[in-house]
């Protein structure tokens, strides 16, 4: 799912090239970067995370002011901000995707005779690998 969303760029009030981005459509999804380009990826950051955080919740998204009725403030601007909520959640997201395995009988027979969660096992492998790696 991808979804376009209005952002009002303002420059940071010290003059130092820096801009906080806020999302009226997002209540309370504000963030900034150091330059343009970093506040372009961290609201693209920021606003992915509002909607998944949302859809998780099995809330629905709200929809995007039109570019024409947002207005920024004096020496802010605004931008429509491309989301791309399916590549975000595959990065992301914590709800639980079903996945089919095979193993050997034995290990099935003695994973069954100690109460052994499969889902949990290969959740704790996993997350300690993933752990690892960084």
């Amino acid at each position: 799912m991808k979804l376009v969303y209005p952002a009002v760029f303002k420059p940071f009030s010290d003059g130092s090239g820096g801009y906080v981005v806020e999302f009226p459509d997002l209540p309370g999804c504000v963030t900034g970067g150091d330059n343009l380009e970093e506040a372009i990826e961290m609201g693209i950051d920021a606003a992915s995370g509002w909607i998944l955080g949302e859809l998780e919740d099995g809330r629905k998204v709200p929809e995007a002011t039109p570019y024409e009725r947002v207005s920024a403030e004096d020496g802010g601007m605004v931008n429509m901000i491309l989301l791309d909520i399916d590549s975000y959640a595959e990065k992301y997201g914590d709800k639980a995707v079903r996945k089919n395995l095979t193993i050997p009988a034995w290990l099935n027979t003695f994973a069954e005779k100690n109460n052994l969660n499969f889902s949990k096992v290969l959740q704790d492998a996993l997350f300690s690998m993933a752990q690892a790696k960084q």
